[in-house]
Formats: C-alpha cells, sequence, structure tokens
C-alpha cells in the first residue's frame, strides 16, 4: 500500500514533464509534415512546367485502358517530328499582352491541317470576337507547314498556344505513318503486287493524307484533355473549331451562355454548340433554344464528356471511317446508350465556308482551288450576345444524317492505322505507350 502511493506521487509529478514533451514532439512532427509537404508542392510545379508527359502521368486524373492483350506502342519520330514535339512544351504566346485568363473563361481549340486562305480567313474573324483577349487559343497542326505556322505566330488578339502531331503522316515520308516500302495502293492485290496492308471494306489500301484528318482529330483531343499543362487539369468546357468556320463576334459569348444555362435548360445535353448540325443552315429564328444532335461545327463540352468519349477508343479506332466525325455520330455516340444532344441558340454564331475539303488542296495536280475570300453579311443581331435566359428548349428528334447502322465510308482498313489511333488513347496514361527511345523523364 505504501509502495502505490509512492508510486501514484511519483506519477503525478512526472506527468507536467510528460505533457511538455508530447506538446514538443507533436510541434515537431506538425512542422515537418508542413516542410515536407511545401517542398513537395515546389517539386510539382517544376513537374509541371518542364516534364510534359511524366507530370500528367502522375495526376489522379490518370484514366487505366484495358483492351484485352492489346500493348500500345507509338512510331519512333524522326528528328523533326521531336522538334516538333518540343515545341508543344513552350508556354503561350503573348502573356505580355494578356498576362490574366478571365476566371470563368472558355479556352477555344482551333484544329488545322494546310489551307492558309482558310486560317486567314477563321483568324481575322476570332480577332473580331468580343472577349477574346480574356481566353486562350491553342492552335493545332496537323504536322508542319511553314506558311501555316507564320501565319498562327502573327497572332496578336489574345494567349495562343501552337501544338504539332508529331504522328502526322506528314512527317514522315519513307515509314509508317506515312508511306512505307512495301505498301500496297489503291487496290493493289498484294498476292499479286507482292505489298502489304490491310485493304479496307472497299477493297482500298491505306492513303496517309486521307487517315491523317482522323489521326489528327484524336491526337489532338487526347492531347489537349490529358497532355498540355494549360488544360490537363481543366474539369470545365473547351470550344473546338476548325480553320474552315467563320466566327461571328457574338459567338463566346452566346457560349458562355450556353455553357451557364445548359445544366438547368438542358441538363441531359452533353454539350453546347455555334451553329446547327446542318451546316448548310444559319438557324431558325425562333424565340427558344434548340436541343438537337450534336454539330461539328463550334461543339463545346466538359472533362465529363470527353471522359466517356475517351472510355470508347476501340469504337472510335476500329470503325472504318477516316473522317472523325462521321465516326462519332454512327459509332460512339450511339454506344453511350442515350441520345447525345447539344444545346445551341436559335441563330448560329459559326458558319462553315469554303469548298475545298481537307484532303484535297494538296496534290499539285488535282488541287483544289479556293481563295476562301467569302463574304459573310453580319447582322446586328449577329455582333451582341442573342440568347434570351428565359427562353424555352425545342427538341429536335430523329433527325436525318449519319446514325447506328451506318458502316462508313472506308478508308481506315489497315491494322496500323487502328493501333496507332488506340494507342493514342494511351499515351498520357500509359509509359508503354511511349515511342522506343523516348524518355518521358527526359522529356522537356
Amino acid at each position: 500500500m505504501a509502495f502505490y502511493k509512492r508510486s501514484h506521487a511519483g506519477y503525478r509529478r512526472l506527468l507536467p514533464l510528460f505533457l511538455v514533451i508530447f506538446s514538443v514532439a507533436l510541434v515537431l512532427m506538425l512542422l515537418i509534415r508542413k516542410w515536407s509537404i511545401s517542398d513537395f508542392s515546389y517539386i510539382a510545379v517544376e513537374e509541371e512546367s518542364y516534364s510534359f508527359v511524366s507530370s500528367s502521368m502522375e495526376t489522379d486524373n490518370r484514366i487505366l485502358l484495358n483492351f484485352g492483350d492489346f500493348k500500345p506502342k507509338l512510331p519512333q519520330m524522326n528528328d523533326f517530328a521531336i522538334s516538333l514535339d518540343r515545341r508543344n512544351f513552350l508556354p503561350p504566346r503573348n502573356i505580355d499582352l494578356f498576362p490574366n485568363l478571365a476566371e470563368n473563361h472558355i479556352k477555344i481549340v482551333l484544329y488545322v491541317h494546310n489551307r492558309p486562305q482558310y486560317l486567314q480567313v477563321v483568324l481575322k474573324s476570332l480577332a473580331n470576337v468580343k472577349g477574346i483577349g480574356e481566353t486562350m487559343l491553342i492552335v493545332s497542326h496537323d504536322g508542319y507547314f511553314n506558311e501555316m505556322d507564320s501565319i498562327v505566330q502573327a497572332v496578336r488578339f489574345c494567349q495562343v498556344k501552337q501544338i504539332f502531331s508529331p504522328y502526322s503522316p506528314h512527317l514522315y515520308s519513307d515509314s509508317f505513318p506515312g508511306v512505307s516500302k512495301g505498301d500496297c495502293q489503291h487496290k493493289d492485290d498484294p498476292s499479286k503486287k507482292n505489298c502489304s496492308g490491310d485493304a479496307d471494306q472497299y477493297g482500298n489500301h491505306r492513303s496517309p493524307r486521307i487517315v491523317s484528318l482522323k489521326h489528327h482529330w484524336w491526337w489532338m483531343m487526347n492531347t489537349v484533355w490529358d497532355g498540355l499543362p494549360e488544360t490537363r487539369l481543366h474539369s470545365g468546357h473547351i470550344l473546338f473549331i476548325e480553320e474552315d468556320h467563320f466566327i461571328y463576334p457574338n459567338a463566346y459569348r452566346n457560349i458562355q451562355l450556353l455553357v451557364k444555362l445548359k445544366p438547368e435548360k438542358c441538363p441531359d445535353c452533353f454539350a453546347v454548340n455555334l451553329a446547327p448540325s446542318d451546316v448548310k443552315s444559319k438557324g431558325e429564328g425562333w424565340e427558344s433554344l434548340i436541343a438537337e444532335k450534336m454539330g461539328n461545327i463550334g461543339y463545346t463540352f466538359n472533362r465529363t464528356v470527353w471522359r466517356k468519349i475517351h472510355a470508347k477508343a476501340r469504337e472510335f479506332c476500329w470503325f472504318d471511317d477516316y473522317n472523325w466525325d462521321i465516326t462519332m455520330w454512327s459509332t460512339v455516340y450511339p454506344s453511350f446508350g442515350t441520345p447525345v444532344y447539344t444545346l445551341r441558340g436559335p441563330r448560329a454564331s459559326a458558319v462553315h465556308f469554303g469548298k475545298c475539303g481537307l484532303h484535297q488542296g494538296q496534290d499539285k495536280i488535282s488541287a483544289c482551288i479556293d481563295n476562301g475570300e467569302a463574304k459573310f453579311e453580319l447582322e446586328n443581331v449577329d455582333k451582341v450576345p442573342n440568347i434570351n435566359i428565359d427562353w424555352p428548349v425545342y427538341v429536335f428528334k430523329n433527325q436525318e444524317g449519319y446514325r447506328a447502322g451506318f458502316k462508313g465510308w472506308g478508308g481506315w482498313g489497315d491494322h496500323r492505322d487502328q493501333e496507332l489511333c488506340l494507342s493514342f488513347a494511351y499515351m498520357y496514361h500509359s509509359s508503354d505507350a511511349l515511342p522506343n527511345g523516348r524518355d518521358a523523364s527526359k522529356h522537356s
């Protein structure tokens, strides 16, 4: 009993000392944790700024695809392709003129090929868009053409970032994705011509300048959403336009309104559009918003929709049609299980112009000639936001056009194109997709 009393009294005298030691230890632990977090944050910023591929792989946004025994692998880039790939990591230009992007800005992606006369028109129209200085314009090039590059470098009306597809068939003169030695051409019979390649459903072998259209679009989408430091963590909407789209002055303000209204007015809509799905239509002029099938002029969607599209990579990459939009309408959208509607205004804020298709204009013998000097008559209503937030929504159902069951126009039968396409879906989510000799940790 006496021993118990002495021990109990000793513990009471030592208790304050224990509390002090515990408090000091706790403070030290918190300080160490704080220093560790600060150091990690600094490293993460450095990674995001200088290591394009490795940083994107380390985000929580990583998506693991599982397509059986498919092994993603990108082609070995030639020296010129590597130099272009490095340009993709450069910061945007014109930051000195436009140091800050608006808090609610919607980034704009303009994808281009080799129609400089068209590019001049769309850039001139963008320069007159209200609010354009609040956002960033990302120009995605299908390969490299000097005149196209020079035109974009002259842009001064907003922040501009250029990216170049390093796997464009236009960059490879004697190897895949370009023309490889021994490739079959047109309707060659492999057994008679001693050539190789897989024909499409109509018996035609691959044409690099044709397949580049679909390759570029898919590479661009994967790069913008999952690769670029400027957009890979962006969860909101991104606006996509093409070099043969004339953009009205009210386009940007209208798209901001539509994005804001979509959750309330059309919660089941996947996107918003600047123009009707019928490229010949300029709109109905009604006092109502329109919900219809998703068009290919000025379409805008968010990361949630991109994830649904990305998950359908196999459907996209295996469908025998060289057109990205027909592929989407005929196989990807129908696989979602619900109608894919987009929300737009009753008047177009962008129009398609020109007569030369993307696959035309590059053959010297049969070049498509078009000076791109289209005339656009703008009314006052096209220069200011013209969407009323109180308008109801009219839904167009069972519209004509490509839909599930269409077998495609072909041009996409070679297994190499299908596998390259599917590898693009992996390239920011798996080190296995890196081409031979490329080290993600050193790529800056």
